[in-house]
């Protein structure tokens, strides 16, 4: 497993799963010529995409950001059309680290689409239950009330099985929430109308894990936006303010999806890659 050690917080990447999706829907209106520059695709023209929670070991507790696709939750014909080529081990991730999903005490939700909710329930005795049974789970309120009644479009990927077991767990906020010092969850909208970013702050230094408005090092420009973006211009503005900030003061940005970089920092013109952590590649699914 890919490890950051970040000053008081250990950022561990655990094995969320894998999904390979369309490499046009991914990039929206961007040419293909111009996005396979960035970020490679196959023959079928998908490109693979990570699904792995961070878990964040500080202050004497553990935290997640998202839970990656679960595991038993998908049909044979959801598997192929979302080209999800392994699903969720979570639990053997963390029983690596000497934990288990009961060592959970949050979840930070960035946004509740079926990829990054999906492993928040798991299956015992043919029944769905909570996977972090001692967690809270922090989600801004616009997401959860799109989660629990969602529209035409979003019914698709906001999921009855994903939220019913979790109830009881979630915590939801208006606009920015602190959840341990250091750690400050805040709502951005775009990608979806409660979709959120996360600022980790340590003596002077900053990452921000930009979700799904920046869902691999690929998609710096503000204007490469996801075709699966509910309010585009709401990411495009969204991101363009944050990319400033994160050029001119030397922050690092940190990813869910990406297949290749785990962590990266750029030059203050974006232009150039400064430092990074790359994934390791062993656990390279085959195409």
């Amino acid at each position: 497993m890919d490890t950051f050690q970040f000053h008081d917080m250990k950022l561990t990447w655990l094995n969320g799963g894998v999904t390979y999706l369309d490499g046009g829907a991914m990039f929206g209106v961007v040419p293909k010529p111009l996005w396979s520059r960035k970020y490679e695709g196959n023959e079928n023209n998908q490109i693979e995409l990570r699904t792995d929670p961070i878990l964040i070991e500080y202050k004497g507790k553990n935290l997640l950001i998202d839970s990656g696709v679960g595991n038993g939750k998908f049909t044979e014909k959801q598997l192929r059309n979302y080209g999800v080529k392994e699903q969720s081990q979570i639990d053997s991730s963390l029983q690596e680290l000497g934990l288990s999903t009961d060592d959970i005490d949050y979840v930070l939700m960035t946004h509740l689409h079926f990829d990054h909710a999906c492993g928040l329930t798991k299956w015992h005795d043919n029944k769905l239950v909570p996977t972090f049974a001692n967690a809270s789970i922090l989600v801004s309120q616009i997401e959860w009330d799109e989660m629990r009644e969602p529209n035409i479009r979003s019914a698709n990927t906001y999921w009855t099985e994903n939220w019913k077991p979790i109830v009881d767990q979630v915590i939801p906020f208006e606009g920015q929430f602190e959840v341990l010092p250091g750690i400050l969850m805040v709502h951005t909208g775009g990608h979806s109308d409660g979709h959120c970013i996360i600022r980790l702050a340590q003596k002077g230094e900053t990452i921000i894990h930009m979700a799904d408005i920046m869902p691999t090092h690929a998609h710096q420009n503000p204007l490469w936006v996801m075709a699966y973006d509910d309010y585009p211009m709401n990411s495009v503005f969204a991101k363009e303010k944050l990319v400033k900030e994160i050029l001119e003061n030397g922050y690092w940005v940190s990813f869910y999806h990406d297949a290749f970089k785990r962590l990266i920092k750029w030059d203050t013109t974006g232009k150039k890659i400064i430092d990074e952590l790359p994934r390791k590649r062993e656990s390279h699914t085959t195409k």
